[in-house]
């Protein structure tokens, strides 16, 4: 299992891919054997780049003193040398040197907009499109996905489905189930904080028709309509370190710790959520985002989770529909993948005659509750409570314009709306922050993420322009965007700062008794406070993604560019006085209006 450092719930999820992906149908495992190394960049172009990111957010005397240190840390065979040397032998060694490091707890949502009233069928059909998709992983027949002509790694599609995290002493391991011996055959449903086993397969080993699977969720449907049981799914979203110590007090019994393990052996869950509170028409997909990536609270569906699962499906009696995942074992692309498969799926009209064989009543899961599980049930409740009230989550459907529009002018989409986002907070804040738009590793074998550092000193000085009449706007955006592009082409490349400096410094602390001066400095604790924690998810289908902020007083920013508009979704803590989604949003919007007017402006000049 991987391990992972324990963090708190509703975090940053990293979703990316700014080119587009191509699908080639051929045997991904040929592949897979065949992708290169992550390679780990030379150091002084990672520290040229990392001063560089650095200017547009300290002041000259900060600098100075950063690039004392730095000169000091790139001394010839000196500390940085010594650190680089070692990476660059674990990465020798290892398949993959950034893999086992830092990785942290992640729920990111992404919310399917329907309307109309909860009907089983739709939840059959979604189940039966999800099993089609494991049919592809089952017998190694998806399709290899390209990026700019090169084979991208697979291997997080098949991490997906069957897995799920399991809490541990000191670290969380996560699990896959669908490599042992008797792979399981079973999902897991959610309706009322009642847990029940519902087997997707018929003995001869074909998958349950959307009929079969029809009766089966209103049995389970018509046998948990008491809404009273304790909701034991909450545990699991309390910080690690309490869901391990209650994770333990669960299990102790027989009966208990055999329903956690049909539930974490499952291959994937689907909650039925009760209907939630009635709100206005502007406030509905806010919620709808909100009630994915929480429940909306313990009243409501908080309970009718278990977020360790790395894939619930989410279907609510209004009619809303959504995934939340965790985040340790996929990135977002391989989610989304499987997000626009099931819909195509869920569009066809189904051939296959259902077998007349009665079906077994799906096993409802039991558990025993002890006063102290009480306890633990109730603390849980109470510091949900206070995270629902704390997420403000904000959607924001751009209609004005999508991605040809910047297509038209020859400017990446993707570098656009970084552009805009960087507008919008100058416009708010009379300043830049610290911005991360996340980057694909996928051409790297078990590659993840990369930072993208999206402010950078152009987009500075395209931002402080756009509202003084006397500078040349377009010329600066222009550049803004070439230094984007850039900066992307090397993230995807394996070229970023934000990983290896990372690396060099796991090193320092796994080696040296004290750390480099550099990663004390006050500058590097600065330029990795994400106030601007950004994600571009790209999907066929008309969706918004979800995720929270990555400090507290940041936003998160999860956009989906279509044809003719732009999803976002925008979350900020209200705790926080100085962050407010629904004013950076109406920022937003103003500074995509106005980058548009901008160049057309100066396309009738010329």
């Amino acid at each position: 299992g991987k391990s992972f450092t324990r963090t708190g719930l509703v975090k940053p999820c990293r979703l990316l891919s700014p080119l587009p992906v191509v699908q080639i149908s051929e045997r991904p495992l040929v592949h897979q054997e065949s992708l290169p190394k992550l390679p780990v960049p030379p150091l002084q172009q990672t520290c040229s780049r990392y001063l560089a990111s650095l200017e547009p957010l300290i002041s000259a005397e900060e600098m100075t003193h950063t690039r004392e240190l730095m000169d000091e840390f790139l001394r010839p065979g000196g500390i940085g040398e010594r650190l680089q040397k070692s990476l660059e032998r674990r990465a020798r060694k290892t398949e993959n040197w950034v893999r086992k490091k830092h990785a942290l707890h992640y729920n990111c949502t992404l919310s399917l907009q329907s309307k109309h009233s909860l009907d089983y069928r739709f939840a059959a059909k979604l189940i039966a499109g999800v099993l089609d998709f494991k049919s592809m992983i089952d017998s190694h027949t998806l399709p290899v996905e390209y990026l700019g002509g090169k084979p991208l790694c697979m291997d997080q599609y098949y991490q997906v489905l069957s897995s799920c995290r399991i809490p541990g002493p000191k670290r969380d391991t996560v699990v896959n189930y669908a490599v042992g011996k008797t792979p399981p055959t079973h999902i897991t449903v959610v309706h009322n904080f009642q847990f029940f086993v519902l087997d997707v397969y018929n003995s001869d080993g074909s998958p349950l028709t959307v009929d079969q699977l029809y009766v089966q969720l209103e049995k389970i449907w018509n046998s948990s309509l008491q809404s009273n049981k304790e909701p034991v799914g909450i545990l699991t979203s309390n910080h690690r370190n309490t869901w391990g110590k209650a994770y333990n007090n669960l299990i102790k019994d027989k009966t208990n710790k055999e329903s956690v393990r049909a539930i974490q052996k499952s291959i994937f869950t689907v909650c039925l959520d009760a209907p939630k509170p009635r709100v206005s028409d502007e406030m509905y997909f806010n919620k709808v985002a909100a009630q994915m990536l929480h429940g909306g609270g313990s009243r409501w569906n908080s309970g009718n989770r278990w977020f360790d699962k790395t894939l619930q499906f989410i279907v609510g009696e209004d009619g809303s529909c959504g995934l939340t995942y965790e985040h340790a074992p996929a990135e977002g692309p391989p989610i989304v993948f499987l997000v626009d498969h099931v819909v195509d799926y869920m569009k066809r009209s189904e051939m296959v005659r259902t077998p007349m064989i009665p079906l077994a009543m799906p096993q409802k899961l039991r558990f025993n509750i002890t006063p102290e599980i009480k306890k633990d049930i109730e603390k849980a409740k109470q510091n949900m409570n206070i995270m629902v009230n704390d997420l403000d989550v904000r959607v924001l459907n751009f209609t004005h314009y999508g991605r040809k529009f910047p297509r038209s002018y020859k400017m990446s989409p993707d570098a656009f709306i970084q552009m805009a986002l960087q507008l919008a907070y100058y416009r708010m804040y009379q300043t830049c922050c610290p911005t991360y738009e996340s980057a694909s590793l996928r051409m790297f074998k078990l590659g993840r993420t990369e930072a993208i550092r999206s402010t950078t000193t152009e987009s500075l000085q395209f931002t402080k322009a756009m509202d003084d009449p006397s500078k040349h706007k377009a010329a600066l955006l222009e550049e803004a965007i070439k230094v984007h592009r850039k900066h992307t082409h090397m993230a995807i490349h394996g070229q970023g700062i934000e990983r290896h400096m990372l690396g060099l410094r796991m090193i320092a602390i796994e080696d040296l008794t004290s750390l480099p001066d550099i990663f004390m400095d006050t500058s590097f604790a600065v330029a990795s406070h994400f106030n601007l924690y950004t994600s571009q998810v790209g999907s066929k289908t008309d969706c918004v993604m979800c995720l929270g902020p990555m400090v507290p007083d940041g936003y998160g920013i999860c956009y989906n560019p279509m044809d003719d508009h732009i999803n976002f979704a925008v979350t900020a803590f209200n705790s926080c006085e100085e962050t407010n989604a629904t004013r950076l949003s109406q920022f937003l919007e103003d500074s995509l209006l106005d980058m548009k007017t901008l160049l057309e402006q100066v396309s009738k000049t010329q």
